[in-house]
């Protein structure tokens, strides 16, 4: 699968861009500002209908205008097509096509098309909270199984309508027991299926990362995911009617998959903090690429690979490591973004791999070079 073009109106910093893309790799490149990041995000929006980098949709509209368009136009391994279009009216819900026909849902869309994505902002998986592994994990497998994110979309639903039950009741000061049970009944239903499929699936993806982490650093150290749930703590039934006084008080659910996380470690201990500046390098880029190749196992097709910024995140060696694999064909089609052209020309010379380098300036095309 390849994205052979895209179309942008109003999408942040673009007013209006068309380009063209080949099969290969494309660099794109410019200074600081002048949309390289925005180009990947706009690839990202058209395959998951939502931004990598802002979650509200509304502030990706163009300053001082009432809209923005996202067009993209796919090709399949079989050599189908496929048009994808995404529409934000300023104030109005978001529009998502697939091949002009709009959907009823569009958590229907999720799944169709694949995107990895290896940026900055993943340090946040081991610096921040429980939050972003588990939105790792479940952008992942809501990727890969339709019913997974169905059932995430009950759950949260279920979540959602418990918490607000448990403010209201603190407010007014009532308490319905009885109302509270059947909520209990959604988060248990729905969290045990969502429990069961990340445990199995963190069981099969910790292989495939570690032999990614080993090749990238070339370390003799061992390094582990651990998945860490209240599922795994007892009888989960029992564990939110013990909750009950407690949620209550605190006006919210305390126990439940909205609580997992993920455990990463180097050797015993915890990544975070013992972890050096390059172990943490090669443990983000090793999870991406093991996601890159879990999608491709499960969907017989090989993900978009979004790089942003990523040489300036890498040392030498590592970034030998990833050339390597890119000239060994194990992945499609590539977007890089690089604040520096002289280097990703300097790179990209290296493998024997149809790319171009684009120049972006202040949102607009300055210039294409092709290499066949």
């Amino acid at each position: 699968m390849f994205l052979y073009q895209i179309e942008l109106q109003n999408f942040k910093n673009y007013e209006s861009l068309k380009l063209d893309f080949c099969e290969g790799i494309q660099g794109i490149v410019g200074e600081n500002g002048s949309g390289k990041t925005n180009l990947l995000d706009a690839i990202y929006y058209l395959v998951l209908s939502k931004s990598a980098l802002n979650p509200i949709d509304q502030q990706n509209i163009r300053h001082g205008q009432d809209y923005f368009t996202i067009k993209g136009n796919f090709e399949r391994k079989d050599f189908q097509r496929e048009e994808v279009f995404c529409g934000l009216p300023k104030g109005q819900k978001k529009i998502l096509k697939l091949n002009q026909k709009e959907y009823d849902k569009i958590s229907e869309h999720i799944g169709k098309f694949m995107v990895v994505m290896i940026a900055p902002q993943d340090q946040s998986l081991i610096a921040e909270g429980s939050e972003m592994r588990r939105r790792f994990l479940d952008n992942l497998l809501c990727q890969l199984e339709g019913e997974y994110l169905d059932n995430l979309l009950q759950y949260n639903r279920f979540l959602s309508q418990r918490n607000a039950y448990l403010k209201q009741a603190y407010e007014q000061n009532r308490w319905d027991k009885d109302l509270l049970v059947s909520y209990d009944w959604g988060i248990h239903t729905f969290g045990e299926k969502i429990h069961v499929r990340r445990k199995a699936f963190t069981q099969d993806f910790q292989p495939i990362f570690q032999r990614h982490y080993q090749y990238l650093s070339q370390a003799k150290e061992a390094t582990s995911i651990t998945y860490k749930s209240d599922f795994d703590k007892g009888d989960f039934k029992d564990l939110l009617l013990q909750a009950h006084e407690k949620d209550r008080i605190l006006q919210r659910t305390s126990v439940g998959i909205h609580r997992d996380d993920l455990a990463f470690r180097i050797g015993e201990y915890p990544l975070k903090k013992f972890g050096s500046q390059g172990q943490q390098k090669s443990f983000l880029v090793a999870l991406k690429l093991a996601q890159f190749e879990i999608m491709q196992q499960h969907k017989g097709e090989k993900p978009i690979l979004l790089l942003d910024d990523i040489f300036d995140k890498l040392d030498e060696k590592r970034i030998q490591k990833l050339i390597e694999m890119v000239s060994s064909n194990t992945f499609g089609q590539i977007f890089l973004t690089d604040a520096r052209p002289e280097r990703t020309q300097k790179i990209l010379k290296m493998m024997p791999i149809q790319h171009r380098i684009i120049t972006l300036e202040a949102g607009k095309i300055k210039s294409i070079q092709e290499v066949n």
